[in-house]
């Protein structure tokens, strides 16, 4: 069903492809609801997006690959982690464009096994025809963004015309775009099913979903919702530094000088540890909360460690007040597979009472 969103004027100017099935839907979750204590707990389902399993990374592509066929690309780029959800959606993007598709993939999970190498995204690039580069580091963007520009050159001596998707923090985050309509589009969700919230809860990595639904509400005058960020890439410290200056660059690229202070950047890392990619007890649970209260999968490196920080917070009683929560859902089902042998493990344990 089609919406009125009230974003849409704020990203006109944007060269964008349509790739996704939008809007995304946005449920009650009234089980876990009663579970945390929230009256009205909602789950916008951006899982639903549509291509290649969905996932949150879908929205930024219609605007990155929008500009790569404005500048009549015919190869797209893009570097991340091995299971990195962003490479397998621009993957199959690029096929659905006809366009060639090469991905980086980043050492940035330590002791992983043979099927966190081969399987879950891994699989799901090399079905959609990726050609595969490798990075030995995982801990430096600028690197790999560089490593990229330099493969890109060596397509362009060929003849070919690379578009390349950047990582660095310092690079002009278009994607977030995508983000900024998303919160127009859940305002407009809001508006027609008559749904009350003043919380939205959302993974914080690179900085794209989080930052474009912050800026995004705040330019449309909605200073009273409340988005926490869970993290899953850094620390707070440094994914608060790292917000301030991608949310400037994203208010910027609508028209807006400054839409965020200090105060708007809610950022919490209780559910991070031990770092990227690596499970913890509390994500686990999470995982298993979801599907066995909800019937939702969440993945063990984004949306479950964002479920485990909201369930860590409403114990705490941080949304006992709260007129309404709503948990972003970024997708990133397929990692569940690289993750087979401790997720196996985790949750037999579980159900054996051990």
């Amino acid at each position: 069903m089609s919406l009125s969103n009230p974003a849409t004027a704020l990203v006109s100017s944007y060269p964008r492809v349509e790739l996704g099935h939008f809007p995304t839907p946005l449920e009650r979750m009234a089980n876990l609801g009663a579970d945390f204590g929230i009256d009205n707990l909602w789950v916008k389902r951006e899982d639903c997006s549509g291509l290649a399993f969905g996932g949150n990374k879908v929205r930024p592509l219609e605007f990155y690959l929008g500009a790569a066929a404005a500048a009549k690309a015919d190869t797209v780029m893009i570097t991340g982690a091995v299971q990195s959800n962003f490479m397998r959606t621009t993957a199959a993007a690029a096929a659905k464009l006809g366009l060639d598709c090469h991905v980086q993939l980043e050492d940035r999970v330590s002791d992983t096994d043979e099927i966190y190498q081969r399987s879950g995204n891994v699989l799901l690039d090399r079905i959609f025809g990726a050609k595969f580069h490798h990075f030995p580091e995982g801990e430096d963007e600028v690197a790999a963004d560089r490593q990229v520009n330099k493969l890109a050159a060596e397509l362009s001596a060929a003849g070919r015309r690379p578009f390349v998707i950047p990582l660095a923090a310092d690079q002009r985050p278009l994607g977030a775009l995508g983000y900024v309509l998303c919160a127009g589009e859940i305002l407009a969700q809001a508006a027609r099913d008559g749904i009350d919230f003043d919380h939205v809860v959302v993974a914080s990595g690179s900085g794209l979903t989080h930052g474009g639904l912050l800026v995004g509400f705040r330019a449309l005058g909605r200073d009273d919702i409340r988005v926490q960020a869970m993290c899953v890439r850094r620390d707070a410290d440094s994914q608060r530094q790292r917000m301030r200056r991608r949310a400037a660059m994203i208010a910027d690229l609508i028209g807006h000088d400054s839409l965020i202070d200090e105060a708007d950047l809610l950022i919490n890392d209780r559910c991070f540890p031990p770092s990227y990619g690596k499970l913890n007890a509390a994500t686990q649970a999470a995982i298993a909360a979801f599907a066995r209260r909800e019937g939702l999968l969440l993945d063990p490196v984004y949306s479950g460690k964002v479920a485990a920080g909201m369930m860590h917070m409403a114990a705490a009683g941080d949304f006992a007040h709260a007129k309404g929560v709503i948990f972003i859902h970024t997708g990133g089902q397929p990692a569940l597979f690289a993750y087979e042998p401790a997720l196996t493990t985790a949750y037999t344990k579980m159900d054996n009472g051990s």
